[in-house]
């Protein structure tokens, strides 16, 4: 079986010059932001260099709107984590007297970068049980009520999340 080759430069150009300005607007709408629609759209076309199999690409635009709305998704869930230990942080007495330095701030970045990348490659029912019973705290119960299914698949939902979390730890050492 013969090796792909990675993506040339002048193929990422061609994408970037044909499509970023498209992809800029698409995200400026959605976003109401024109500062997170640049960064995200830098983010969409960075993650393409990556990707093996962009001569493959059919409908570039689609592919473009499928990444760049995964990205949206990811920053929304470090939003979250973040909020959460913030109030974390604001619940505590201690932690009140104290602001985070920047090194401690940059450590969170960090670990939540990490975090993401563990969560990545679950399945999305797999993820959204474990991030709504770790995150949110909710109850098996109530999960299964707002994914529509039973108890017993989100308890092998959540199972599923902590040992692909932990082989993930293991095999990177992280």
């Amino acid at each position: 079986m013969p090796t792909r080759e990675l993506n040339s430069p002048s193929e990422l150009g061609n994408l970037y010059s044909e499509h970023h300005g498209w992809l800029y607007n698409w995200l400026r709408k959605k976003l109401r932001c024109p500062h997170q629609a640049a960064d995200l759209a830098q983010d969409t076309f960075f993650r393409l260099f990556s990707f093996s199999g962009l001569r493959d690409i059919q409908e570039p635009r689609a592919f473009l709107t499928t990444t760049a709305s995964r990205l949206i998704i990811d920053a929304a869930r470090r939003r979250k984590i973040e909020q959460k230990y913030l109030e974390l942080c604001g619940d505590s007495h201690e932690a009140a007297l104290t602001t985070p330095s920047p090194e401690e701030l940059a450590v969170l970045g960090e670990t939540l970068a990490i975090i993401a990348h563990m969560l990545e490659g679950l399945p999305p029912k797999c993820r959204q049980a474990f991030l709504m019973s770790r995150l949110d705290g909710m109850k098996h119960g109530d999960i299964a009520e707002a994914l529509g299914v039973s108890t017993s698949s989100v308890k092998k939902y959540i199972a599923t999340a902590m040992l692909h979390c932990y082989r993930i730890v293991r095999e990177e050492g992280l």
